[in-house]
């Protein structure tokens, strides 16, 4: 590559994965937020029961990754049963 040319691989940004983030609440019960995880994303017990407590220890606990759109779905279906989502990008402090 010349100077002249341009290295097109810097002008265009990757397609960063955004994250579905659940946040701890006071209002939600462990089971139920174990049982949410279990019902709409499909998770198995074991799994749902550890991302339910990474949200009860830690505050929150990425439960999706992927485009943006489908990410703001998993976070309207969150708010839906009454728990507190947000999207991020992946590689930000999630």
């Amino acid at each position: 590559m010349t100077l002249d040319e341009t290295d097109t691989r810097q002008l265009v940004a990757p397609d960063v994965p955004w994250v579905t983030l659940v946040w701890d609440d006071p209002v939600n019960l462990m089971s139920y937020v174990s049982y949410v995880f279990r019902t709409y994303f499909g998770f198995e017990k074991t799994e749902a029961e550890r991302l339910m407590m990474q949200v009860h220890t830690k505050g929150k606990a990425v439960v999706a990754t992927g485009s943006r759109e489908r990410m703001e779905m998993h976070v309207e279906a969150m708010h839906g049963y009454g728990l507190w989502a947000t999207v991020t990008k992946a590689d930000s402090d999630a």
